[in-house]
């Protein structure tokens, strides 16, 4: 190994940024993760790989040599895994939590590596890492070859769609270079690749301490044949190259309009090559156009190639804005509401199934309904399992519904219109990652039957503006209550209107369902269909449900026409609610034969901008209800 001494990074950074930078702006760009089981040395040969590059300068390496004597794990000598491993929390226990993103380059290539952990409870983050590599690299470490977690992050890196798969076999050192232990290990894991689809990898013999077949190849693997790992992440092809060959696509990120006179529409070449006289397709909407420009900050091009920002014109007046997708006139993409997909979940909470969350597919953004899951798949057997939904780090396929047709390809065959993300409307927190798989079949079979008699023609037969009075609160607050009496006075004003009672209902639509957060997700969102088809009908539907999820509330308010929904939070305090306890329900939950009862082991969301506030503490059900007809009626 080199002593630090002798060790001198590029002069040219130091001496002429300018220059330093011009000379590497023209490389291409390789994405690659390093992944495997705990402690198999991904930090180190990042470490490694930073250090034989010259990409460290005299600071870093003193803080380094510094860091190695206090904490590394070599004893005196230098812990390139020190370089990565930048959390405390990682130097102390001597693993990687986080992500690490390093840029480092050669006189060939640039390289973006991402260390990712390694534990299972950091799938997620590990997923975050590989989303956007070319490569992987999966190092085993000889003294235990193929494990669980190889397994696991061979599998996931699959699933993402990286295509360049290196299996670096690590710390031989300690092996003694022992040919047959690397054999092996290569066959032990060539059968499993194959057994989950991958059909070709590069098996390497390394020492990321020592440095053996890392830049040069090793006189002490003489048996080894093949090139050393840092001439193959420099020639192996990029994804980058196979998207040049794809049809023409391009989310449309922003409409560039400057002044009058121009109007272009600027986003990232997901996939093939434009040029002026192009015709393209304009999705979902299906206008046909040319195109007239292709526009950048230097000046216009002959030819856009996947990888590029562009601005494009048309040739003609079209309508065509963010998230729509650009694309060439004879193989467009797919635009459907309903798909099959595999989803990671990254969130501490379990899915809901039911729920409506935000789904970004590049520039799109929809609001989206996942389905109870068809299957989970246990990563470190890939056998499918039975789930009613998915928790932290779990991976299932299940259907999805959105809100609006969604332009998109497969996620094989394409990653930036394939891949997607669900965010939580509330906490604007990203709660899974999804890859698509095909639109239904119902999709595209299923449409609108129009009818002649519309929703405003049935309530004008009623004399009447139809309205969901959407009754919310604890068990035991007076929803129910209330409720019949409202639906009494407005039957006395000969008012049309229909009743939905939360226990009611469960005799029949939602007898199947329990009350976990996921059986009471589905409970509100099929009484939100049936309300919202009740007023379709012209009725004044009165709604007494419990509904803790204030998203599942505001689901329902996003199912109909503006100001239809009238949320009344009948606001009882706990204490009041349990004394009142006419069903003996709190008694039951307290004594542990309930459970999941709302407000003692089941959280409740109060409305934070209802329309109307009960304070049942203060008004009694008659007067309570004569307040609610009386908001109805002077709408």
């Amino acid at each position: 190994m080199a002593e630090p001494s002798s060790y001198e990074a590029d002069a040219l950074i130091a001496e002429d940024i300018d220059a330093y930078l011009d000379r590497h702006q023209h490389k291409s760009l390789l994405r690659f993760i390093t992944c495997g089981s705990v402690d198999d040395g991904k930090s180190t040969l990042i470490g490694r790989l930073l250090y034989d590059s010259k990409m460290i300068f005299e600071d870093q390496l003193a803080a380094l040599e510094a860091d190695s004597k206090r904490v590394g794990t070599q004893g005196q000598n230098i812990d390139f895994a020190l370089l990565v491993d930048g959390l405390a929390a990682e130097r102390e226990q001597g693993i990687t939590i986080d992500v690490a993103y390093r840029f480092f380059a050669t006189d060939r290539r640039k390289f973006i590596v991402a260390d990712t952990p390694g534990h299972e409870q950091y799938t997620r983050n590990m997923v975050t890492g590989a989303s956007t590599a070319d490569l992987a690299v999966i190092l085993v470490d000889a003294r235990k070859g193929v494990l669980t977690q190889t397994r696991r992050h061979s599998y996931l890196c699959h699933l993402l769609g990286i295509r360049n798969i290196v299996l670096a076999v690590n710390k031989m050192d300690l092996v003694g270079y022992d040919q047959s232990t690397f054999d092996r290990i290569r066959l032990s894991y060539s059968a499993f690749a194959q057994s989950i689809g991958i059909t070709r990898f590069t098996p390497i013999p390394i020492s990321g301490f020592v440095g053996d077949n890392i830049t040069a190849k090793s006189e002490r693997t003489p048996w080894y044949t093949g090139e050393p790992l840092m001439e193959l992440l420099e020639t192996v092809a990029i994804d980058a190259d196979a998207d040049r060959a794809q049809p023409f696509r391009l989310p449309v990120q922003w409409v560039n309009r400057p002044n009058l006179d121009f109007r272009g529409f600027s986003g990232l070449i997901a996939g093939g090559t434009v040029k002026p006289g192009d015709a393209v397709r304009i999705l979902p909407s299906g206008k046909t156009s040319t195109i007239a420009r292709v526009v950048t900050f230097d000046g216009d091009l002959d030819e856009g190639v996947a990888g590029q920002s562009v601005t494009l014109t048309l040739a003609d007046e079209v309508d065509c804005s963010r998230g729509d997708v650009i694309a060439a006139a004879g193989d467009p993409p797919e635009a459907a509401d309903q798909f099959e997909a595999t989803i990671v979940w990254m969130a501490d909470e379990e899915m809901l199934p039911g729920r409506s969350y935000w789904l970004k597919l590049g520039t799109q953004i929809v609001t989206a309904n996942v389905q109870q899951p068809k299957y989970q798949i246990n990563v470190n057997t890939m056998e499918h399992t039975a789930a009613k939904t998915l928790e932290l780090n779990a991976i299932g396929v299940a259907n999805l519904s959105t809100d609006r047709p969604l332009v998109f390809e497969s996620y094989e065959a394409s990653r930036d219109l394939g891949g997607f993300i669900l965010i939580d409307k509330f906490t604007n927190a990203t709660v899974a990652a999804g890859m698509i798989h095909f639109s239904l079949r119902r999709a595209q079979n299923v449409h609108w039957q129009a009818t002649d008699i519309t929703r405003e023609a049935r309530a004008g037969l009623m004399l009447q503006k139809p309205a969901v009075l959407w009754f919310t609160g604890l068990s035991g607050a007076g929803k129910s209550t209330i409720a019949n009496l409202v639906e009494q006075k407005l039957a006395r004003l000969n008012r049309h209107t229909f009743l939905l009672d939360g226990d009611n209902v469960r005799h029949g639509l939602n007898r199947d369902l329990g009350f976990t957060d996921a059986d009471r997700v589905e409970n509100i969102r099929r009484v939100g269909e049936v309300a919202k088809l009740m007023t379709d009908a012209g009725l004044i539907v009165i709604t007494a449900f419990i509904s803790p999820f204030r998203a599942e509330r505001e689901m329902v308010r996003q199912m109909l026409p503006e100001a239809e929904f009238v949320e009344v939070f009948i606001d009882t305090p706990l204490a009041e609610a349990e004394r009142r306890d006419v069903k003996g329900l709190y008694a039951k939950a307290r004594a542990g034969k309930l459970k999941n009862f709302t407000g003692i082991d089941s959280p409740y969301e109060a409305p934070e901008n209802a329309e109307l506030r009960i304070d049942t503490t203060a008004l009694t059900p008659d007067q309570a209800a004569d307040r609610v007809v009386d908001y109805l009626l002077n709408r």
